[in-house]
């Protein structure tokens, strides 16, 4: 292809040098776009000749995609809640459970996250931008998984359905919360979500994503496909309890992003609790996105 581009530059050019040695004709300058070239026949100062200019365009000169999409985007946060549980209404749902002769009922200090080590980690497999307004206002979507791994201060533990021996009824068949005898070293519920986003982009220069300043609010919906307490002690070594604890299935977040240059940080709010009873635990996640798109 590059040859062909040469052999019509040269034989352009050829051409002009032909005409110079006309003077009973009096051209006009021209421009001719080829492929990726610019070719500009202009007058020069010296009125006997013409100039030829050959310009090569680059990616500024491209027109932009309407639609741009960027591949396996990793996000790394800091998982929290906002704790509104009512633990009187709990407990008489059997949902906390109080082992006879506790000095204390379960509380909020119970449910206590340890902020540095409570973490958010999404990847989305592949996110697109939509341009709405000439590339400053577009709609931003994609898939990806959500991995939240909120640490517990405290040792309480939580079991999936069964008997349990310290409920006031006899047997219990959905999830319940209880104090556990046993101080872990680790102690913590995940929760994996496959998630899609959806916001609206705004952005103060189109023509370059690691410069200007970038602004994205939208909503996202996830769906519980993985639910563990996972736990480590001297006594017991490590166990994984598998089980969706009364985790609402689905979860509705408010999202949003903020890009200056080509940093880009994160942010989401649950606003309704992930629990479907007892617990009412609103999350919230803040980290760094790791993408200048």
């Amino acid at each position: 292809m590059k040859r062909i581009y040469v052999m019509i530059v040269t034989c352009f050019v050829s051409a002009t040098l032909l005409a110079q040695n006309d003077s009973t004709k009096n051209q006009q300058a021209d421009t001719i776009k080829i492929g990726g070239m610019i070719i500009i026949k202009k007058d020069s100062p010296d009125q006997n000749r013409k100039e030829t200019t050959v310009t090569i365009g680059n990616r500024r000169d491209q027109k932009h995609s309407n639609v741009s999409t960027a591949e396996f985007i990793i996000d790394l946060g800091f998982a929290n809640w906002d704790d509104k549980t009512d633990y009187a209404t709990a407990t008489s749902q059997n949902f906390l459970i109080n082992k006879p002769g506790t000095t204390s009922p379960l509380g909020a200090n119970d449910f206590k996250l340890k902020t540095g080590k409570s973490t958010n980690v999404n990847i989305w497999l592949f996110m697109q931008r939509l341009n709405l307004i000439k590339h400053y206002v577009n709609l931003k979507y994609g898939i990806g998984v959500e991995l939240n791994n909120y640490r517990f201060k405290s040792n309480a533990s939580f079991k999936e359905g069964g008997v349990n021996p310290y409920a006031t009824a006899q047997s219990i068949n959905h999830a319940f919360v209880f104090r556990d005898s046993v101080a872990f070293s680790k102690n913590k519920l995940a929760a994996d979500y496959v998630t899609i986003p959806f916001m609206i982009n705004f952005r103060t220069n189109p023509n370059s994503s690691s410069k200007g300043l970038s602004l994205s609010a939208g909503a996202s919906i996830g769906y519980l496909y993985n639910s563990r307490n996972k736990q480590i002690s001297g006594e017991r070594g490590k166990l994984k309890n598998r089980g969706d604890y009364d985790l609402e299935k689905w979860k509705f977040s408010y999202i949003g992003e903020l890009g200056l240059g080509p940093v880009r940080l994160y942010g989401s709010y649950v606003p309704k609790s992930i629990f479907s009873n007892g617990l009412k635990m609103r999350t919230y996640n803040i980290g760094i996105r790791f993408s200048n798109w």
